[in-house]
């Protein structure tokens, strides 16, 4: 057997992003503002398990919709996403990924009737997991394979556990290393750290992403203090493809005002389009917030190119 070794190059690299979290932290809508920017515009898939729920955002996406239905087995999953992996759709979105594991027919319901079947013994309680597990990796290897980029909504439950604390035991959130602030996913526990990045989001404020993975390379792609949006995909996208992923200047020319301009902070570039999503109101907000040397770094062609986006926004 030969191999044949070239320099590497980020090209074509596969996506798969987990929004995690509980009722009303925005998963849905997040994930589907998300694939509209990775696929450009263009058609996205949805897998359903959840009583056709992503059909509330039909008139505000393009995307094609399909149902999953019990039993949520990892090999229906597998199934149902590659099916869309074949049809060409360039982002596909599973909304929800945690019936594979909690719902009918699900991880624990395999786990379950194997433990049955093995007598219901203590000492089946291990071995019990074995074919659920083999099932549940296929798939997960599956995912890892697909052309497209992937979007997981998981669902999260607030758990609180009691813990001895300078001789008193007293009641925090649980700690754990797939969730925060006592949020835990439903889901394998290693499914988190499977994907490109995990996020979770919290009723408290929709869409702004709490990171349970952020790799360093994708930390400036995702700003903590506002919601993700289209604008987030977008970047993503161009970093998936090969680009840098951050958009330095999205209104302005290099024979612009702006192309002589300070050198300003990418990060701050992000927020500005990130602001600018969000409507005029918003995005006035966030620059009068900003310092003088700030605006200055920004100049003036790329704050009005934002204020032209924010109007839109906001109509």
């Amino acid at each position: 057997m030969s191999f044949t070794f070239r320099p590497a190059v980020r090209e074509n690299v596969g996506l798969w992003i987990n929004l995690i979290g509980g009722t009303g932290g925005g998963k849905t809508f997040t994930a589907m503002r998300l694939a509209s920017g990775i696929s450009g515009g263009k058609p996205f898939a949805v897998i359903d398990t959840e009583n056709r729920r992503a059909l509330h955002y039909a008139d505000q996406f393009k995307f094609d919709h399909a149902e999953l239905r019990e039993p949520f087995t990892p090999e229906s999953y597998a199934e149902a996403i590659t099916a869309a992996d074949t049809a060409g759709y360039p982002v596909i979105v599973v909304d929800s990924g945690s019936h594979v594991w909690a719902g009918d027919g699900g991880m624990l319901d395999m786990q379950e009737a194997e433990f049955q079947r093995m007598g219901a013994k203590d000492s089946a309680k291990m071995s019990s997991w074995i074919k659920p597990k083999r099932q549940h990796k296929k798939m997960v290897s599956k995912l890892l394979q697909l052309r497209a980029h992937l979007i997981f909504c998981l669902r999260a439950e607030e758990k609180i556990e009691m813990v001895k604390e300078n001789g008193k035991m007293v009641v925090r959130a649980k700690q754990s290393m797939t969730g925060k602030d006592g949020w835990i996913p439903i889901c394998d526990k290693n499914l988190p750290f499977e994907a490109t990045c995990s996020f979770l989001l919290l009723a408290s404020n929709p869409g702004v992403p709490h990171p349970i993975k952020l790799q360093e390379q994708h930390k400036a792609l995702f700003p903590l203090d506002v919601p993700i949006t289209e604008a987030s995909g977008k970047r993503l996208a161009e970093w998936a493809a090969g680009g840098a992923g951050v958009e330095i200047s999205p209104s302005a020319s290099a024979s612009s005002p702006t192309a002589s301009a300070p050198s300003c902070d990418p990060a701050l570039l992000i927020k500005g389009e990130e602001w600018a999503s969000l409507g005029t109101d918003k995005y006035a907000d966030w620059w009068t917030s900003l310092t003088p040397a700030q605006r200055k770094g920004i100049g003036t062609a790329r704050h009005e190119g934002w204020k032209a986006t924010a109007a839109k926004e906001q109509e």
